[in-house]
């Protein structure tokens, strides 16, 4: 509660200047656009006219989006499964007579619920993924009851805890029905710092799709005395297949199966053998890599709170040390020292602690674990209350904002890009003071190393600003938070 009030706080002052450029969270440009052709029916089907919204009924009835209903109803059965054949004494279901409860499916698949547009986000800065299509543009929708909102000051749509983002490549293939020569990474990335978003925005449509990624709330637990408040958010991705004209199920970009690898011998040879070599580990460190399919999983579930200790909550837990590991202290010492030898500047990775953080926060899971808002990084901006004092986005979205808008001007200037990354509980200042004394890096309720005798060097910068102290979060991590000092 602590960050996400630290997050509200500085949100207020902060976030206009953090956010230019890079996302569009005005409520009532997002009104407009919903309105248009950015509302997801119209994306998802371009001829269509009719000014009525497709319900979620409609919606997961479509041949494009059947795969999607289907393999979320897989995961459902999965996790109901798993969780009374680990935990047979606490009960799991939908209604609060469980002790999980469950998210109710009626509610995704029902004609009374619709996805509407919550947000607008540039994501230029993974230009290194696809540097044909120029990195990516994000569409997120939120779920909503379409129920008429009572009447009164901030009323608004019920909300439901479900994010839909449609991942968009930000220049699409050239399209036949366009005249005029391809437009080029230098002008979209010219136009979004020009604050042109129309433009911007108009060079987006249903050729630009790649894929949509999900993020649901499938089960929370009430705190009691026997048990602590835990949520779990079901995250999936499905790719756009042009060919089938469907969203297929595919592997999640970097989230490591650990359950499969910590099982197979070869594959957690084949995958330490392959992210120890110098060349990926260099990209590792960047935040860059991209981690083969073969050792990926299609579905991860992030539980929350996940703490600042070690847990089996969090996606590495196991593959760094221990028996049976991944990668042991040692082998992942020496591949330093070869990065080192073979002229590698590493930025992040120092140590093995350095080394099983970004394990950890290069997966889907294991980021939205990290100053998120719950199991959110942008829960959305909610244009239908008449006011709303809701945070659109976490501590790790706006402490992201400088080094995306500082890769979106290199590319308008025509500069090659840094694309380069920090860990997701340190953001980068690329030489920006923008940050400092703010929660986002180094302020009250930022994230920190208890420094010592035998600091590691992988978090020796993560200091806290003049009258702070850094303060562990945990019983054996020394990552912990600044607050005031005691007296």
């Amino acid at each position: 509660m602590l960050v996400v009030y630290a997050a509200r706080a500085a949100y207020a002052a902060e976030t206009p200047a953090l956010e230019r450029g890079t996302a569009i969270t005005d409520p009532a440009a997002l009104r407009e656009h919903e309105g248009g052709r950015l509302r997801l029916d119209r994306m998802l089907l371009p001829a269509r006219s009719a000014d009525t919204p497709l319900s979620n009924g409609e919606l997961f009835a479509l041949p494009s989006m059947l795969p999607v209903r289907q393999a979320i109803d897989g995961e459902f059965d999965r996790y109901t499964a798993r969780h009374r054949a680990n935990l047979p004494a606490v009960t799991v279901g939908v209604g609060n007579g469980f002790d999980f409860q469950l998210f109710d499916r009626e509610l995704l698949y029902s004609t009374q619920t619709r996805f509407v547009l919550a947000g607008i986000v540039n994501r230029m800065d993974r230009g290194y993924v696809s540097e044909a299509g120029c990195g990516e543009i994000r569409l997120i929708y939120r779920l909503v009851r379409m129920e008429t909102p009572a009447t009164g000051n901030g009323a608004s749509l019920p909300r439901l805890p479900m994010t839909l983002n449609l991942v968009l490549r930000a220049k699409a293939d050239r399209s036949p029905d366009r005249d005029g020569p391809a437009i080029t990474c230098r002008e979209i990335a010219q136009r979004w710092l020009a604050g042109e978003n129309g433009d911007s925005l108009d060079l987006l449509g249903h050729e630009n799709i790649d894929r949509i990624e999900t993020n649901l709330q499938i089960a929370h637990a009430p705190k009691t005395a026997a048990r602590e408040f835990r949520t779990d958010y079901l995250l999936k991705v499905f790719r756009y297949d042009r060919h089938a004209r469907v969203f297929a199920e595919s592997p999640m970009e970097n989230q490591i199966d650990r359950a499969r690898l910590l099982a197979d011998e070869g594959l957690k040879r084949e995958f330490r053998a392959w992210l120890l070599d110098p060349v990926n580990l260099a990209a590792f460190d960047r935040g860059t890599a991209l981690i083969p399919e073969q050792f990926l999983a299609r579905g991860a579930v992030a539980s929350t709170p996940a703490g600042f200790d070690p847990s089996d909550l969090q996606p590495e837990f196991s593959l760094v040390n221990g028996e049976g590991a991944a990668f042991s202290e040692a082998e992942i010492i020496a591949a330093l020292n070869m990065a080192a030898a073979a002229g590698v500047k590493l930025q992040n990775i120092r140590s093995p602690g350095g080394f099983a953080r970004r394990l950890n926060d290069v997966t889907c899971s294991g980021c939205h674990q990290t100053r998120g808002i719950g199991g959110f990084h942008f829960p959305g901006v909610d244009w239908t209350a008449a006011k709303s004092t809701a945070v659109p986005a976490s501590p790790h979205f706006f402490g992201d904002q400088v080094r995306r808008r500082d890769i979106l001007e290199a590319l308008r200037d025509g500069r090659s890009p840094d694309y380069s990354r920090g860990f997701a509980s340190r953001p980068q200042l690329r030489g920006s003071t923008e940050l400092s004394g703010t929660g986002y890096h180094d302020g009250w309720g930022a994230h920190c190393y208890v420094q010592g005798a035998s600091t590691d060097e992988s978090f020796r910068d993560w200091n806290c600003a003049e009258g702070l102290t850094c303060q562990a979060a945990g019983r054996i991590s020394r990552i912990g938070m600044c607050f005031v000092k005691s007296r």
